[in-house]
């Protein structure tokens, strides 16, 4: 389990999360989900030791280090793919430095996503880059996947499609917390929702509980947000000149 108490990270002149805590066991598919700034990508980024906070982060009981590392794994918009080597360069990289690598895995979603193996990374479109990012994080053999926005550039039709896929090859120790802003397409995957807005923790819902309730994963995360249906309305009445905003 990954334990995180009290989690501060501070910026110059931003906090960035504040007093952020919960706890993620194994074998859940969690939504990491927030507006723009919400400290999605920062809390992902603590979680992993990448930069410096306050508070604690555990994995069993243990501090996150290099010790444990290879328990998590990271697929990021940022890449961290070596981009002059080839997919099938990856799969020998990886399957030499981690040693629960499935390369089952990373060639069913290499076929999956239509990849070409032998051609260098930094010769594939955007939406592909994103596409390989994934699969490497999917194929480390972790028991803690991050994934932040792993979507972008990416068709609806590819994204439906792969939402399937993924639920049927997780496996029950493994874990997946998904950063997104597609909270519609992904609600009928998840178990669980964290909700962040402005740095702190203001929701973790239980996906199956609110579907007992009659209520969807969106109308919650738009009651938390305290989300006005009147925006739109007010702001185009502002912007024609037909009506001001207060």
């Amino acid at each position: 389990m990954i334990e995180i108490r009290h989690l501060n990270k501070k910026y110059p002149g931003k906090l960035a999360l504040s007093d952020v805590s919960f706890d993620l066991p194994r074998g859940e598919i969690v939504g990491l989900l927030g507006e723009n700034g919400a400290g999605k990508t920062t809390l992902m980024k603590c979680m992993l030791g990448l930069t410096r906070f306050e508070g604690s982060v555990t994995l069993d009981g243990e501090p996150v280090s290099h010790r444990n590392i290879a328990a998590l794994s990271f697929g990021t918009g940022e890449h961290s793919f070596f981009p002059g080597l080839t997919a099938q360069d990856h799969r020998v990289f990886y399957e030499a430095h981690f040693p629960r690598f499935s390369a089952q895995r990373f060639h069913g979603l290499l076929d999956f996503f239509s990849l070409p193996p032998h051609r260098k990374l930094r010769t594939f479109s955007m939406g592909q880059q994103n596409q390989f990012e994934v699969i490497l994080a999917l194929s480390q053999g972790a028991d803690y996947i991050l994934l932040d926005e792993p979507f972008a550039g990416n068709d609806v039709f590819n994204r439906e499609d792969f939402y399937k896929v993924l639920s049927g090859i997780l496996e029950p120790h493994e874990t997946l917390l998904l950063s997104t802003h597609l909270i519609e397409e992904v609600s009928g995957i998840l178990g669980r929702a964290l909700l962040l807005r402005g740095g702190r923790l203001v929701g973790d819902l239980s996906v199956p509980q609110l579907e007992e309730e009659g209520k969807t994963l969106l109308e919650a995360v738009k009651e938390t947000y305290r989300y006005r249906a009147d925006r739109v309305g007010r702001a185009l009445g502002a912007l024609t000149g037909e009506e001001e905003l207060p």
